[in-house]
């Protein structure tokens, strides 16, 4: 069912603000600006702002990308059969472009390579984006085999597109059984008993937790997918009325790579991308919701194995008081021989060196799971824990790996933010509302 935008209630166009932003005019803040003004109790009001950037970054698993490019001279095969990018299985199509020595190709963001358990389609997608080399490796339908080398630069169409993303909140989970659990949500096989907790979403900073009616987010609007100018293209799904998502696409070639990646967890690799989404600040009802805290947005915390909710915590629980970015001191690195960290890094952001670990934080996600691993207490952040009474115990669980990046997504938002005054990226209206079938 579709429907058109309800404006009744709006005091200002989006044409409006963009108005203002083209002439100099506008307050444009952050959702992480205008929340830390409203934890110092200033009262903010409609004048007060103009436009607020939203971000997200997290694992979203419902991503495939869709690649076309030439492999061969034209009648040197008939058709692929089979296509593996740095070992990643493609899907051939949906054109099978016969004869003409082109593929077309549509590969998951959680396909696993063939060869090495811990890469796929969003450590591929990454290394395009930061313009590596990847091996083609061809089977065609009359059974012979080749090998070609190219790059993002020489894939005339390389879209991402996204069919489950930037849920408005999503879930914690701990596991209440005795035996640990491999799963998509831990980097490590889970621990049973309530030992630990892992978590997903960034609460205050959500897109649609800023915006939950989908007033300014629809068909059409413009945003920032993995640093790249994109458009929601409607509800993903799963999506729901009372937990929405949404569906997106962006150019490649447009990509920051610091904003994407794989992300290995003890079920196989899985993918990382990066939203950020300006809010019009259209009328007093949206910015009753952009002035909620994390203290103030649900999040509930489910069993693991059946995601049967057992109590209901808030994002404050999480993300208030904590370290958002993880710290290394080498000094106190142990130069183990058998580094648990190396071992667990679900990014491979930790690697040897001659003295002992070595740190990239541009690869590392701030999991935060390397604080429970290291011996020699080299990594550190507060990560924080979470009161729940549950099965008639009030139990005290311990987080020890997130999978959202708080700390990059406050970086997007400030990105759009910048991007929006400079006049790099403009606001625009969607071109129909998005809804759901009943």
């Amino acid at each position: 069912m579709n429907g058109a935008f309800d404006n009744t209630e709006t005091s200002r166009t989006i044409p409006e603000i963009q108005d203002k932003i083209d002439a100099g005019d506008a307050i444009v803040l952050t959702a992480t600006e205008i929340s830390a003004r409203t934890r110092a109790g200033e009262e903010i009001k409609l004048e007060d702002v103009d436009v607020v950037t939203t971000a997200t970054r997290g694992i979203m698993s419902g991503t495939y990308a869709v690649l076309s490019f030439k492999v061969s001279e034209p009648d040197s095969f008939v058709k692929a059969s089979e296509v593996l990018l740095n070992g990643v299985p493609a899907v051939v199509g949906p054109c099978p472009n016969e004869r003409l020595g082109i593929l077309d190709l549509i590969v998951l963001g959680t396909a696993h390579s063939k060869f090495d358990p811990n890469y796929g389609g969003g450590h591929l997608f990454r290394e395009m984006v930061e313009g590596k080399n990847i091996k083609v490796d061809v089977t065609t339908s009359e059974g012979s085999h080749f090998s070609v080398e190219t790059r993002l630069s020489e894939i005339p169409y390389a879209k991402l597109n996204a069919t489950r993303h930037a849920f408005k909140n999503y879930r914690a989970f701990v596991n209440p059984g005795k035996e640990p659990i491999k799963t998509i949500f831990h980097a490590l096989p889970f621990e049973g008993e309530f030992k630990e907790m892992t978590f997903c979403g960034c609460g205050e900073l959500n897109p649609i937790e800023n915006d939950p009616q989908l007033e300014t987010i629809g068909i059409g609007t413009r945003v920032l997918l993995n640093g790249a100018d994109g458009f929601v293209t409607g509800a993903g799904t799963r999506s729901a009325p009372d937990n929405p998502n949404l569906t997106g696409f962006a150019d490649m070639h447009d990509m920051t790579s610091e904003y994407m990646g794989g992300f290995v967890t003890s079920a196989g690799p899985e993918i990382i991308n990066t939203w950020a989404v300006p809010i019009p600040i259209l009328h007093e009802g949206i910015l009753e919701n952009i002035l909620k805290l994390d203290k103030e947005i649900p999040l509930k915390l489910v069993d693991l194995a059946g995601r049967i909710p057992l109590c209901e915590i808030t994002y404050g629980d999480v993300w208030d008081n904590v370290d958002l970015n993880i710290k290394y001191e080498p000094e106190k690195c142990l130069n183990c021989k058998d580094c648990l960290v190396i071992e667990a890094c679900p990014m491979g952001a930790v690697s040897r060196g001659e003295n002992g670990a070595v740190h990239n934080p541009e690869f590392c996600f701030n999991c935060g799971l390397c604080i429970s691993r290291c011996r020699g207490e080299a990594f550190s952040a507060n990560l924080g824990s979470v009161r729940c009474s549950t099965g008639g115990c009030l139990r005290d669980i311990k987080v020890t790996l997130r999978q959202s990046d708080r700390a990059r997504a406050i970086i997007a938002a400030e990105e759009l933010k910048e991007k929006i005054i400079t006049g790099r990226f403009r606001l625009n209206e969607p071109v129909e509302k998005i809804s759901w079938r009943e």
